[in-house]
């Protein structure tokens, strides 16, 4: 086997994992949103969707920090004093949050692992590709 020929096969394997990879993620990260059964409420970006994917899940981070900071009087956690009542709920509010990017992260890097699985498969394609039309072959 040479070079060009493990490099193609390679290149096609990483791809086709990459992507699988990928779209696992994006299918289980889709799942657990959905399992908590979340809907955008009416003043979200994305209103009355159920929270699944990238998108609804930045809308209702953000919707929960404006009814937070609303309630808070536009203080955060670390603002509000020990003693104040307020305090557990922008803590909560903090958590879901986090949660909630957490999630958009996870979107975006199962987005790109399957960006750059395709890349991959292209790339080895094209070293089979380019060693035939140079007539090298690719187990040459």
């Amino acid at each position: 086997m040479t070079m060009r020929n493990a490099a193609s096969i390679g290149s096609i394997v990483l791809g086709v994992l990459l992507v699988i990879g990928g779209i696992g993620t994006w299918a289980m990260v889709s799942s657990t949103l959905a399992e908590q059964r979340i809907t955008t409420p009416d003043d979200a970006c994305l209103p009355e969707r159920e929270v699944r994917g990238p998108f609804t899940a930045y809308c209702q981070a953000q919707v929960i920090q404006e009814h937070t900071l609303d309630t808070t009087d536009g203080l955060t956690y670390a603002e509000l004093d020990r003693e104040d009542p307020r305090r557990d709920l922008a803590m909560n509010s903090s958590f879901l949050q986090a949660s909630l990017f957490t999630s958009i992260l996870a979107f975006g890097t199962a987005a790109m692992a399957i960006g750059m699985g395709v890349l991959f498969v292209f790339i080895g394609l094209g070293i089979r590709d380019v060693a035939e039309r140079t007539g090298v072959g690719i187990d040459a």
